[in-house]
């Protein structure tokens, strides 16, 4: 199917399973160690890998000595360029070469790699290899790099730039205007589970046990990289501990252990350690964002502009899209947004917990507070007033759109209502006491993916598909929503993930994982529905599946009956003119209570709440969750994120979980978040919309707003520290 026009009623409509609190139908197989993640997968006769990282930021390699390193206990074989095989080249979504040459073009770029009967081995004998380099000087800072920034080409189908009307013009005769600059730092997506592969070869067919969010796209990468054809390939991936964009990607991991298991004819087996996933891997770019608001003096937006600077390698054209949000949030004639990205010598830079939305608002919400109170408004109030009739840059319709129930939904139930508009009034011990609110919006895109899902004469359905599952229930709506489709007990379901042998399917990614493979197994159960009811000679419109059975009028059918030793059918779905006709995105808004130490300057999350629409809800209660967990990622980016540059020699400090901070238990005293309903039926045939990364998008800059309001020191530089904040406190009195 393709999204062409608008869903009318279908069988999903009448929210028998489909939308319920469900737990997770894989919840048992994890907390009872049945759910097998990449560096778990058992193989006889398997060797280990260890990868020996440059030391420099750039440069090239003088001599390298792994003479010690072989003759240690145990290694097989030490990789390095000059033994490495030749390699396909591109950027990082076209191809990952490794070891293909004598220049170092990052800190912690592999040089070598360790192969071992055991990883003890094989890390021991890694720290024997000795490499000299000649040093170059390297380009790492962002903010001392912005003279070479260039514009990027289009991301995703989406131009670096966007003007309409005269921005220039229209701010510099504004009535009221606002002109601030905020900063977001580098950011690693420290999930759990780190980056590994098990790699094997049958003749000239590889398999990868892989940590990895798109399994198809990987598939084609790594083709590319290894120079073999994608049909001989398969990607293994049924359950993975967390991604956050950091697996969307192939990386170094999975082709060494190809390269090595090929070679030695043996499996080899590869993790990363945690302080080389900082390197080796992906991570977020900082960003240097400049807002300008130009309004009347009722607070009608005249002119809106929003620049932003990121940085990457210099072989790369991802950015950070932080300005993206800006052109579909809010009305006004006059604007402007702009992406410059600078050539930087560090590891590669890309998505990263909802890219774009998540670090753009939190310049953008804290920019529209601050003009809220230039003006003398509320905050929510300068929102409504500035809620757009359509996409006020493409001009089309939004697909839905309850922004301002969000608010007013959250303002009611927080106490929005008790709010001093006036900075550290509210006193609570040696604690001033404020609250702030955010808009929260994140864009809903749809991908191509498909589904098989078979019938058998126990009554069991089994669904498959080459989605993932990276901790988000990827296994359990599609569980409820065969179960809905086809009138079985969700304990009747089995769902098959993770497999580039099944049918393809987008993956967990970019908010687009549910929706996209949700659709495609809608579809095959549509085409299943059809054939058990032609199987029953009934006219497949006016049947029923209910109970294990199919009816129409008074006739009734057990599905086993009709399926002989089986039926299955295929389902696909694709985009289609609804996301060029319509503007698609999911909405919420973020209220936060926090407490600033008057003495210290510590800032404390006291309670927050998230409101969000984003169509049909298909889990109650996993829905929930991630927007939650969303929440907890935007109080992290708002107090505790933050990768530590030496712009010395393009390290990164603060490599491990030890001083790369991020949320703990005793952070989140209290949070919660609801869902409004609504369905979307411009979206996709179930008329949801993306949640995974709604929940991030806007949460710090609510925190970042009731900062203010608790203390009155404005901070536009993330994380908000206490060093930040404790000399433009108030005098205790």
């Amino acid at each position: 199917m393709e999204m062409n026009s608008p869903v009318g009623t279908n069988a999903l409509d009448a929210q028998g399973v489909v939308g319920k609190p469900l737990d997770r139908v894989d919840g048992r197989a994890k907390v009872s160690g049945g759910a097998h993640y990449a560096y778990e997968m058992q193989q006889d006769n398997v060797l280990y890998g260890f990868v020996v990282e440059a030391s420099i930021g750039k440069g090239t390699i003088q001599s390298i000595d792994v003479r010690a390193a072989e003759k240690a206990p145990g290694v097989v074989l030490v990789l390095t360029y000059q033994n490495a095989p030749v390699q396909g080249t591109g950027n990082h979504r076209e191809a990952h070469p490794v070891l293909t040459g004598a220049g170092v073009r990052h800190y912690g770029e592999p040089v070598a790699f360790v192969v071992a009967e055991s990883f003890e081995e094989a890390r021991a004998a890694a720290y024997l290899v000795e490499v000299k380099y000649d040093r170059a000087v390297g380009k790492y800072a962002l903010r001392t790099n912005l003279g070479e920034a260039r514009v990027p080409r289009p991301s995703d189908g989406q131009p670096a730039d966007s003007a309409v009307g005269d921005f220039a013009g229209a701010f510099a005769s504004a009535p009221v205007q606002l002109d601030v600059t905020y900063t977001t730092p580098l950011q690693s997506h420290a999930m759990m589970e780190p980056h590994a592969t098990l790699a094997m070869w049958d003749g000239d067919k590889l398999t990868l046990h892989t940590a990895n969010q798109m399994l198809n796209q990987g598939q084609q990468v790594i083709a590319r990289t290894l120079k073999i054809p994608v049909e001989n390939i398969r990607l293994v991936s049924p359950f993975i501990g967390g991604g956050f964009g950091g697996k969307l990607w192939v990386n170094a991991d999975a082709i060494l252990a190809a390269i090595a298991a090929r070679r030695l004819k043996r499996p080899v087996k590869v993790a990363l350690t945690r302080q080389q996933i900082f390197h080796v891997t992906t991570h977020r770019s900082a960003t240097i964002q400049r807002v300008r608001l130009g309004t009347d003096r009722d607070g009608r937006i005249l002119a809106i502009g929003h620049d932003v600077f990121s940085g990457n390698l210099p072989s790369e054209q991802t950015y950070e899209g932080a300005a993206l949000q800006t052109r579909t949030l809010y009305a006004g004639p006059n604007r402007l947004t702009r992406h410059r990205l600078a050539p930087l010598d560090m590891p590669v830079a890309s998505s990263m917990r909802a890219p774009g939305e998540s670090v753009g608002l939190m310049a953008l919400e804290c920019a529209m507070d601050e003009l809220a109170e230039k003006l003398d408004l509320d905050p929510i109030e300068l929102r409504i007033q500035n809620e757009p009739s359509e996409d006020p840059e493409k001009h089309i319709p939004f697909s839905s759109r309850h922004l301002i129930a969000c608010m007013q939904e959250g303002a009611r139930r927080f106490g929005w209502d008790k709010r001093n508009p006036k900075p550290g009034q509210i006193r609570d011990g040696r604690w001033l006491v404020g609250m702030g609110m955010a808009a929260a919006t994140r864009g809903n895109p749809l991908l191509l993916s498909k589904a098989n899902v078979r019938l058998d004469p126990d009554g069991t359905a089994t669904v498959r598909m080459a989605m993932t599952d990276i901790g988000t229930g990827t296994y359990t709506i599609l569980a409820q929503i065969a179960a809905e489709m086809l009138g079985l007990p969700t304990g009747q379901v089995r769902v098959e993930l993770g497999d580039t042998d099944f049918p393809q399917a987008a993956g967990s990614g970019g908010s687009w994982g549910a929706g996209s493979s949700g659709s495609a197994l809608f579809e095959a159960c549509n085409s299943l529905r059809q054939k058990l009811a032609q199987a029953a000679g009934m006219d497949p419109a006016a049947a029923r599946f209910a109970d294990g059975s199919i009816s129409s009028g008074e006739q009734s059918r057990k599905l086993t009956d009709l399926v002989g030793s089986g039926m299955d059918a295929d389902g696909e779905i694709r985009p289609g003119r609804n996301n060029k006709d319509f503007s698609q995105q999911s909405y919420g808004a973020h209220f936060a209570e926090v407490g600033v130490d008057m003495d210290t300057g510590e800032a404390r999350v006291r309670r927050m709440f998230g409101v969000f629409t984003a169509g049909r809800v298909l889990n109650a209660k996993t829905a929930q969750s991630q927007a939650i967990g969303g929440m907890v990622f935007g109080v992290g980016a708002a107090l505790h994120e933050g990768i530590t540059l030496d712009p010395r020699f393009g390290y990164f400090v603060n490599r491990d979980l030890a001083e790369y901070l991020v949320p703990v238990h005793a952070d989140i005293p209290a949070i919660d978040a609801i869902f409004l309903t609504e369905l979307d039926n411009q979206s996709n045939p179930l008329k949801s919309k993306g949640i995974g990364e709604l929940g991030i998008c806007g949460a710090g800059a609510a925190i970042g707003n009731a900062i203010y309001n608790a203390c009155g020191v404005r901070i536009r530089d993330y994380p908000i520290t206490l060093d930040k904040l404790l000399f433009g406190l108030p005098v205790r009195t």
